[in-house]
This record gives structure tokens, C-alpha cells and sequence, in this order.
């Protein structure tokens, strides 16, 4: 059986995924899993409860904002992969004792494309004592346009993921201020599927979870250049050298997790960040949108 599988945009903190790809860690259990893009990433989810995917990687986001508009949803999380936030405030000037208050009255460019990187630093911005909304925020821009923003001094900070990072610190026009990931534990991207179809065909669901299980294990197992050299090929435009300093950024902050299990401690850390950004209006229960049983078993088997 073939499993229609929906990446919403590509990233190099997937690189998780594309090494699963690259190693025919599904091919091992026994699945054809294809990888596809919806035409928008927002419409992943939306995909996936119109049957046009079988599962989708996104972020629980994603979750938590579905079941908050409908209770009944039948969407949920199985089997998490990046466990915290890929996302990195960069500098014009070196700033080793950084704090959240010094934002204020900075130029602070913010990511537009996908809501969850601001929710979360907005809510580690509160917990500063700092009032996000008094920030002098550009909002509106991409992250490529942020990062030229920062080299001609148009703003003075910037929130952006890698390749980003590595492409401005190697240059010495980008500082890193703070790494988001430093902050924890924080739910950011697992595979999402329904729950008719758990209950319809559980060993998929299963077999996925034990294929990345074991690809996390390889992943950390080996070092930046190996797994650069692994997914190049999903990166064709992007120097080797900066694949390689990204990749291992993100190994040493401890991006992708050791196991598959998305956690209640990364769950609500992520649902905090959502409900004082005002972006869901309820506190949604981790039960309501998780599933940790295939993981759980997964573990216990010690795939890996």
C-alpha cells in the first residue's frame, strides 16, 4: 500500500524526515511512503481531513488550533521528531549577555511565514516582563527579506531558522542572540494523521513511528558531514558547507529527539506560547490531540 506523506515546506530542520527517505527506513518495514507538498503549507491539515493525504509532518501548532475552533476534530499527533525551536534571534553586533528586554527599542524583524516562531518567543518575551505588542516589530516580511534587512542595517535583530543562521554568522553580518531551543523542551513537528485512520490501519502508523525511531538513532549517531553528505540531494542550491554548519548547529541544540515520543512537557510548553499569543482561545488537552502509544511501544522495543 502506498502512503501519501505531506511536507508543508521544506526546511532544513526536517532534515529528520529526509534522512528516513535517504536511509529506506520505511522501505524496511514494509512501506512505500511518498513525499509531496500541499500547495500551501497552511493546508496541510486541512489536506489530511480531506483525504488527500494519508499523514502530514507539521507542527502540533496545527493541532491545538484545529481541535480549539472544532472539539470533535478528528486530527492527531503520534510520532514527534523535532522536540524544540529551530529558531534563532541574530544580531547586528555581538551581544554574549543578551536579554529580552534589550529588544527594546530595536528594530526587531519577526517571522510572517508560519505563525509558531513568534508565538513561542513572544511568550518567552512576557515571561521577561517585557510587553511583546511594545516592540518595534516588523511583522509583515520573509525571512530572506529580514536577512538583508540585517546586513544593510535597516533592523537590528532578527528571528529566522537555518540556513539563515549559518548563511549570516559565517559571514559576520548575524550574531546569534538567543537560540530558541535553549528554552527546552518545545513540541515542534511530528507526524499527524486521524483518528479513523489509526483505528482503521494502526500498524502504518506503527511501522512510521519505528522508521523514525531508528532514523533519530542514525542521526545522532553520526556526525554533521555524514548527514549533510545523506540529504544533500533535497537541498540542490544550498553550498555543502553551510548543509554541514546548519545541520551540526542544530545537533548541538538538540533539535530532533532521541526518541519519537511527543511529550506533554513540550506540548504544553508550545500550547503556552499559542494561548497567551492569543492565536487559540481554550486550553486544549494533550489528550485531545495525541496519541503516544506508538511511540510508547516503539521505545519499549528499542527500535533504534
Amino acid at each position: 500500500m502506498t502512503i501519501t506523506l505531506y511536507e508543508p515546506f521544506r526546511a532544513v530542520f526536517y532534515t529528520a524526515f529526509y534522512a528516513a527517505h535517504a536511509l529506506d527506513a520505511y522501505k524496511a518495514e514494509g512501506l512505500d511512503v511518498r513525499l509531496t507538498q500541499p500547495a500551501d503549507p497552511a493546508g496541510a491539515a486541512p489536506g489530511i481531513l480531506a483525504g488527500e493525504a494519508d499523514v502530514i509532518w507539521s507542527g502540533p501548532m496545527r493541532l491545538l488550533q484545529h481541535h480549539d475552533r472544532d472539539p470533535g476534530c478528528q486530527l492527531v499527533g503520534f510520532c514527534e521528531v523535532v522536540t524544540r525551536d529551530p529558531f534563532v534571534l541574530l544580531g547586528r553586533e555581538p551581544r554574549p549577555q543578551f536579554r529580552f528586554t534589550d529588544l527594546a527599542g530595536l528594530r526587531f524583524g519577526t517571522v510572517s511565514e508560519v505563525p509558531t516562531p513568534w508565538m513561542c518567543v513572544q511568550e518567552d518575551i512576557r515571561r521577561a516582563g517585557l510587553d511583546p505588542a511594545a516592540l518595534d516589530r516588523v511583522a509583515g516580511e520573509t525571512m530572506a527579506a529580514n536577512s538583508e534587512a540585517l546586513r544593510v542595517g535597516r533592523l537590528d535583530v532578527i528571528q529566522v531558522f537555518e540556513p539563515y543562521v549559518e548563511q549570516l554568522v559565517a559571514s559576520g553580518a548575524g550574531h546569534i542572540w538567543y537560540a530558541a531551543a535553549t528554552r527546552g523542551h518545545t513540541s515542534y513537528t511530528t507526524l499527524i494523521t486521524t483518528q479513523e485512520k489509526l483505528r482503521r490501519d494502526p500498524d502504518t502508523a506503527l511501522k512510521m513511528t519505528r522508521a523514525l525511531a531508528k532514523t533519530l538513532t542514525w542521526l545522532h549517531g553520526h556526525g554533521a558531514h555524514e548527514v549533510a553528505a545523506l540529504v544533500a540531494s533535497y537541498f540542490p542550491d544550498l553550498p555543502r558547507a553551510t548543509l554541514t554548519g546548519a545541520i551540526a548547529r542544530y545537533k548541538a541544540l538538540g533539535v530532533w529527539g532521541r526518541d519519537p515520543l511527543l511529550s506533554e512537557v513540550g506540548f504544553v510548553r508550545l500550547k503556552l506560547g499559542l494561548l497567551s499569543g492569543g492565536f487559540i482561545a481554550r486550553d486544549v488537552p494533550y489528550a485531545a490531540c495525541v496519541d503516544p502509544s506508538f511511540a510508547r511501544r516503539v521505545i519499549a522495543e528499542g527500535a533504534g
